[in-house]
């Protein structure tokens, strides 16, 4: 019998302990949906790119430095 190598024998693992889960495949899709709305779907909505709206292309250095510099 060849021994297997340790990615082998982990993805074994990993996937036989998947493949026998019955509330832990539910557990996982809802970690996954709220991972999902905190990085993508709040990220839109709360987290709007304001360098691209108050400096110009190329100028987003200057921009930063003259705002930090001037409070």
């Amino acid at each position: 019998m060849k021994k297997a190598g340790f990615f082998t024998r982990a993805w074994d693992l990993y996937y036989d302990g998947f493949r026998q889960m019955t509330l832990g495949k539910t557990l996982w899709l809802v970690i996954l949906i709220k991972l999902f709305i905190m990085f993508f779907v709040l990220r839109l909505l709360f987290f709007p790119n304001f360098l691209s709206t108050h400096s110009e292309k190329g100028q987003e250095a200057e921009f930063v430095s003259s705002e930090i510099t001037n409070r």
